[in-house]
C-alpha cells in the first residue's frame, strides 16, 4: 500500500528519533515535531493538523524510512495513513438532508507534467514556457539587465518577455506562471519614476491574487544610502503578500552589480525553467536545467562510461594574409592564400598546411600547442596559435574568414613570423628573478618543517604570474616598441609578485623596489589599456601593474620627472577638459593658430616632453619644421573631450598635494 499522509498527534516528547531517521520530512522543535513544508502538497509547515498529503516524490523516495520513523517513535504519536485504510482517519461529516443535497462538480485540476529521471527535454518544451521580466529603472541599469536576461532565457527553454512597469497591466500578473523583477531604488528609498504608478496599484484593495505566480526579485541599490535596495525589498514583500510563491531568495546588489546580478540570474532562470507548463515547480530538476543551459549533455553513456564530444566543424573559406620578411634582400611584403580549411583547425595547423602544400619557404616557429615561442599576432590579437581554432580567432563575414597574420610586435623580426626573444630573456636575467628568502616561522610536520602562507596572499601572488606566455605579455605593451631599455610587463609583474611575497628577504624587497622605480621599470609603462584588453590574464596583470606603479610613485610623493609628467598631464586634463597625445591640433591654422595651445594645456605637455604612449613628440614633418604652416598635415593623433570632467577636477584637487 502507498502512504498518503503523515501527521503528529499531541504528546510528542521531542526526542529527535524521527528527525534522525528522516530529516527530509521531520523537524523537531522545543515543543513538538513538524512535518516539513517541502514534503507536503499544501506547502505548510506544522504538525499537519490538516492532514495534507505528502508529495509523490517524497513517498517514492522515503517510503520505508517513513515507516521506520513511525516505528522508532517511543510515544507513537506519528500517524501514517496508507491507501485502503479509510477507517484510520476520523472525519466529522455534516448532516445534509436529501432535499438539501446539491451535486457539485469538482473542478478538474490540470495534471502536472510528469518528469521522470532526466527527461529534461519534455520539461523545457511542453506547455506554457513564458517568462515575464518586469523592470523598474531610473537610469537604465535595470532595463539593460532585463533585456539581457530575456535573451538568456532561451537557453533555459523559456520565452522571455520584458515589461516596463510604466503602463503595465497589474491584472495580467495573475495569469503568469513565472515572473522576475529587477528594480532599482531612487533617492531616499523611493520607487523609480516608471514603477511608482504600478506600485500604488499593487497596494490597493483591488490588487489581484497572485496565487499561481512563481517569482524572484533582483534589487539594485547603493549602500551609501540609508534605504539600501528598498524598492526591491518592497516588491518582494508585496508579491508574497499577494500570494505569489518565491522560488529564489531576493538578491540585493550594490553599485558594482554585474557579478552578483549575473550569479542570481543564472539561478533564477534555472529555477523558473523548472516550473512546468502547468505551473508545477520541479525542484529536483533545477540542477539538470543548469547543466542543459551550460551545454552539458551528459556523456557517461559510452561502453567505457564516457563519450567524447564531436569537436569537428565544417570547412570554411579562408583568406590568409601573412607578413613576409627576407633579411637577405631586406624586403618586406604580404602573401595571401585563399583556401578551404576546417573551422576546428588551429591557426598553427593552418600555417603548417600552407607551408607543406603552397610555400616551403614560409618561416614560423613550430612546436607544441602551448609553446610560448610560437606566439604570433592575428588580426591585432596576440595568441598562441596552437590552441586557437580558426573559427574562433575572427568573425566569419559573408561566408569568408579573413586573417592577417603578423609577427609579435616589440621584437626584432628574424624572418617572416619568426622573432628574436633574446631581448626579453636578457631583461628577465637582469631583473634577477630568483628567490632570496628571509628567515621566517614554519610549521612542523612528520616529514620536515615547512613554511606557511595566508591562502589569500598565496592565491593573489599566483594569479598575477599565471600568464600563458611571457613573450605574449611583453608584446601586449604599447610602450615596448618605443623604449628599448624598458623591462616590459612580463618581467615587472613577476618582480612585483616577488616584492610582495612574504618569503622575500628585506634586502631582496629593497632591490626589487629599486628595479621597479628605475627609469626602465614600471614608470616607463605609459598606458595599461593595451595589456588589459588582452584575453584572460590581461586584466589581472594590468591591475597588478597599476598597483606597482601607484606604489612606486607614492614612495617619493610623486616627486621627480615622471611624477611631474603625471602632474602636468592631469593638470592639462583639468584645465582643458580634453585628453590628447600632445596634439598640436591648431597647427593647420598656421603659426598664429599655435597660440591657442597656450590656453588648451597642450603647450604644457610640449614643454615637459610627455606623450601618452611614450611615442615621438611630433610625427612626420609637422608645420613647426616644414612650412607652409601644417597645410593638410593633421598629425596621426587624437583630441577628444573628457567624460565627467567635474570628477577629474575633483580628483585632481584632492590629490594635488601629493605631487
Amino acid at each position: 500500500m502507498a502512504i498518503i499522509s503523515v501527521w503528529i498527534e499531541e504528546g510528542c516528547i521531542t526526542c529527535d528519533a524521527c528527525e534522525e531517521t528522516l530529516p527530509e520530512v521531520f523537524e523537531v522543535t522545543e515543543d513538538t515535531c513538524f512535518i516539513k513544508a517541502e514534503s507536503r502538497v499544501d506547502g505548510g509547515q506544522d504538525c499537519n493538523e490538516g492532514k495534507a498529503e505528502l508529495k509523490p516524490e517524497i513517498i517514492a523516495e522515503f517510503h520505508d524510512d517513513l515507516l521506520d520513523a513511525a516505528d522508532g517513535c517511543p510515544v507513537d504519536v506519528i500517524i501514517i495513513v496508507e491507501s485502503g485504510e479509510a477507517a484510520t482517519v476520523e472525519v466529522e461529516e455534516a448532516a445534509i438532508s436529501e432535499a438539501e443535497a446539491v451535486t457539485v462538480a469538482e473542478p478538474i485540476a490540470a495534471e502536472p507534467i510528469e518528469v521522470a529521471g532526466d527527461d529534461i527535454e519534455e520539461l523545457l518544451s511542453v506547455g506554457d514556457r513564458g517568462l515575464s521580466i518586469l523592470f523598474g529603472s531610473q537610469s537604465g541599469n535595470s532595463e539593460e539587465l532585463a533585456a539581457k536576461w530575456a535573451k538568456l532565457a532561451a537557453n533555459y527553454g523559456l520565452e522571455g518577455a520584458v515589461h516596463d512597469m510604466d503602463g503595465f497591466d497589474l491584472a495580467s500578473l495573475s495569469s503568469m506562471k513565472r515572473v522576475l523583477i529587477v528594480c532599482s531604488t531612487w533617492g531616499e528609498g523611493e520607487m523609480p519614476d516608471n514603477a511608482e504608478e504600478l506600485w500604488l496599484a499593487a497596494n490597493t484593495a483591488g490588487a489581484p491574487s497572485l496565487a499561481g505566480v512563481h517569482f524572484s526579485v533582483c534589487a539594485l541599490g547603493d549602500t551609501s544610502y540609508e534605504f539600501y535596495c528598498q524598492s526591491g525589498i518592497e516588491w518582494d514583500e508585496r508579491f508574497e503578500a499577494l500570494g505569489a510563491t518565491r522560488l529564489l531568495e531576493r538578491v540585493d546588489c550594490d553599485v558594482d552589480y554585474d557579478a552578483p546580478a549575473a550569479a542570481w540570474a543564472s539561478d533564477a532562470l534555472a529555477t523558473m525553467a523548472a516550473v512546468d507548463g502547468t505551473g508545477v515547480f520541479h525542484e529536483d530538476m533545477v540542477e539538470a536545467v543548469k547543466a542543459h543551459a551550460a551545454g552539458d549533455e551528459g556523456g557517461a553513456d559510452g561502453e567505457d562510461g564516457f563519450t567524447v564530444p564531436n569537436l569537428a566543424a565544417e570547412s570554411l573559406h579562408a583568406e590568409i594574409s601573412i607578413f613576409r620578411y627576407d633579411p637577405t634582400a631586406a624586403s618586406t611584403g604580404v602573401d595571401t592564400w585563399v583556401c578551404a580549411l576546417p573551422g576546428h583547425m588551429s591557426v598553427l595547423a593552418a600555417l603548417r598546411e600552407i607551408k607543406n602544400t603552397h610555400d616551403g619557404t614560409l618561416s614560423f616557429r613550430d612546436g607544441a600547442v602551448d609553446d610560448q615561442s610560437t606566439a604570433i599576432c592575428v588580426n591585432g590579437r596576440l595568441i598562441l596559435p596552437g590552441n586557437v581554432r580558426l573559427d574562433s580567432v575572427a568573425p566569419i563575414r559573408e561566408g569568408t574568414l579573413a586573417l592577417r597574420i603578423d609577427p609579435l610586435p616589440g621584437f626584432e623580426v628574424i624572418r617572416d613570423l619568426v622573432v628574436d626573444h633574446w631581448s626579453l630573456e636578457r631583461k628577465r636575467e637582469s631583473s634577477k628573478p630568483w628567490m632570496v628568502a628571509a628567515t621566517r616561522e614554519g610549521f612542523a610536520t612528520s616529514q620536515a618543517t615547512i613554511g606557511t602562507m595566508d591562502p589569500v596572499v598565496a592565491n593573489a601572488l599566483h594569479s598575477i604570474t599565471d600568464f600563458s606566455s611571457a613573450p605574449l605579455l611583453h608584446a601586449s605593451s604599447d610602450a615596448v616598441p618605443h623604449a628599448n631599455g624598458y623591462l616590459g610587463p612580463a618581467v615587472l609583474v613577476t618582480a612585483w609578485a616577488r616584492r610582495n611575497d612574504p618569503r622575500s628577504s628585506d634586502n631582496s624587497v629593497a632591490s626589487l623596489d629599486t628595479l621597479l622605480s628605475s627609469s626602465n621599470g614600471i614608470k616607463a609603462e605609459t598606458d595599461l589599456v593595451s595589456i588589459r584588453r588582452q584575453n584572460g590574464q590581461g586584466v589581472v596583470v594590468a591591475d597588478a601593474l597599476l598597483d606597482a606603479k601607484t606604489s612606486v610613485l607614492a614612495q617619493n610623493g610623486f616627486n621627480g620627472r615622471h611624477g611631474k609628467h603625471v602632474w602636468w598631464y592631469t593638470w592639462t586634463l583639468k584645465s582643458s577638459g580634453k585628453v590628447n597625445d600632445t596634439v598640436i591640433y591648431r597647427q593647420v591654422l598656421g603659426p598664429a593658430g599655435l597660440l591657442g595651445n597656450l590656453t588648451s594645456g597642450v603647450t604644457a605637455r610640449m614643454v615637459t616632453g610627455f606623450t601618452r604612449t611614450g611615442g615621438d613628440m611630433f610625427y612626420d614633418m609637422l608645420a613647426l619644421v616644414a612650412p607652409p604652416a601644417g597645410l593638410g598635415k593633421m598629425p596621426r593623433q587624437f583630441n577628444s573631450s573628457v567624460d565627467k570632467h567635474h570628477e577629474v577636477v575633483a580628483i585632481f584637487n584632492e590629490l594635488d598635494g601629493r605631487f
